[in-house]
């Protein structure tokens, strides 16, 4: 039976990419932490890279007793609908309020499928306030117009607030908030250009955090001292309490067991080894907390700096990331590199997973667990997919169905082993990565939380190799 649960909560909304959400938004995520309260910070859609700095916002200044919050993931075409308000609770549990940043513009989803895995959608499904960051540059009075047609395009939506962005000037503001009175909606704040804080990008986006701790601390501390001088926290904060009770259960990863009994993690359970590091930083946070709801024990390495792999490894989880811009390091640990060759558990890897167990990357050496090469190109492959995986093997049995998203510049000679990992479906038809008798590899990104049957068959893999039960 259902319970209620009340999450304050608010989502950061754009009417397109590149209006400053993600600063608004983790900024306003790290000035709530400092105001010593416990935010639990979310994105929509499928992107790694903003959830780290998310992660980071939140965690400025420690949690005494508690353990760190990670930047999590609210994806309705990976998922389902049906998951949002219940993945949302789960990641929400125990916190004072709730932040989520959406993406894109507001309305903007999966190509060609209506409203699905749009910010306005996770938005109903969450019953959650909209306070849209607009870039105000370049406009004056027209921002009136622009404000009424999001706010009337889906009466479903409750756009409750606007946030200015990289206004130029004391009057430029005046003549922005003047104009918005006609629409009346509230401005919660706004933010100038001359204040405006920059992160630095590359070919997928912005750089990591995990990349460049110490600049990403500091600016993650700057948008929060941009978002407390210039919004109104009082308010937002009133926002967020508006928001009504989720009727929905959260989700467990212990109860994604079969018929819904998860296995307990004990100390008998096999090490399941998840790379990490600068090297590896994409990955859902619902993964290693399936892993260890299907009875494994979670162990993380750094391909960049460790020698050998864990203690006891009887699986590994390769997930993405940029080895590309690693490649020279990551082929200068011979150890590590030998280590994973010779491994004999079950793989999984993702994208950039796949790249590291290539022979070589970009001419340089890799673990050479799969007979081929990559390389990076000019083309960028972005998009949801429908895939089906062709055989059994270690992550999914023959016929699974799956939605994944890929989202990289590099290529792979050739795209598909003899036993292809999937058959991609939709929106083309191809077959892509590799599947061994141990090995799964491809470029598909999965959100095993839509597909907690995958990690369930990695950990029985690897109870089969150590003959554990």
């Amino acid at each position: 039976m259902s319970t209620t649960s009340r999450v304050p909560r608010l989502v950061i909304a754009a009417p397109s990419s590149g209006s400053g959400k993600t600063t608004v938004a983790t900024g306003l995520m790290a000035a709530l932490t400092e105001a010593g309260l416990d935010v639990a910070p979310h994105k929509v859609g499928p992107d790694y890279i903003d959830p780290g700095y998310h992660a980071l916002a939140v965690s400025l200044e420690g949690r005494p007793g508690r353990p760190p919050r990670p930047g999590r993931n609210l994806d309705a075409y990976l998922c389902g609908p049906e998951r949002i308000a219940p993945l949302f609770l789960h990641g929400a549990a125990g916190a004072d309020l709730a932040v989520v940043e959406g993406v894109m513009g507001l309305y903007d989803g999966a190509a060609g499928q209506g409203e699905l895995a749009s910010t306005a959608q996770v938005a109903k499904l969450l019953r959650a306030p909209v306070v849209l960051v607009v870039d105000g540059s370049s406009q004056s009075r027209s921002v009136a117009a622009l404000v009424h047609g999001f706010t009337t395009f889906d009466p479903e939506v409750r756009l409750a607030g606007v946030i200015l962005n990289k206004v130029g000037s004391p009057r430029h503001e005046e003549l922005l908030r003047e104009a918005l009175e006609i629409v009346g909606v509230p401005v919660l704040g706004a933010l100038h250009r001359s204040r405006q804080v920059r992160t630095p990008s590359r070919h997928l986006g912005l750089v990591p955090a995990a990349e460049r701790q110490a600049e990403a601390v500091e600016a993650v501390r700057a948008m929060a001292a941009q978002v407390r001088e210039s919004v109104d926290l009082t308010a937002l904060l009133a926002l967020a309490h508006s928001a009504p009770p989720l009727p929905d259960e959260p989700w467990s990863p212990e109860g994604e067991g079969p018929e819904g009994e998860g296995r307990p993690v004990t100390d008998g359970g096999p090490v399941v080894a998840v790379a990490g590091g600068p090297a590896f930083t994409f990955s859902y946070a619902e993964h290693a907390e399936l892993l260890a709801g299907a009875g494994a024990r979670v162990v993380s390495f750094d391909p960049l700096r460790d020698e050998r792999l864990p203690e006891g490894a009887r699986a590994l989880v390769v997930g993405g990331g940029f080895p590309e811009v690693y490649a020279a390091e990551l082929s200068a640990n011979e150890p590590l590199r030998a280590a994973v060759a010779a491994f004999d558990g079950p793989v999984a890897a993702e994208c950039a997973g796949l790249l590291y167990l290539c022979r070589e990357l970009d001419g340089s050496p890799m673990c050479g667990l799969l007979d081929a090469r990559a390389r990076m190109t000019d083309r960028l492959t972005l998009g949801y997919r429908e895939a089906v995986a062709v055989a059994d093997n270690v992550l999914a049995a023959a016929g699974t169905r799956v939605r994944g998203h890929e989202f990289h510049r590099t290529a792979v000679d050739p795209p598909a082993g003899a036993v292809p990992a999937w058959g991609v479906v939709r929106p083309e038809r191809r077959t892509e990565g590799f599947a061994t008798d141990r090995v799964h590899a491809s470029y598909l990104h999965v959100h095993w939380a839509a597909e907690p049957e995958l990690p369930r068959r990695l950990v029985a893999a690897a109870l089969d190799r150590t003959g554990a039960r």
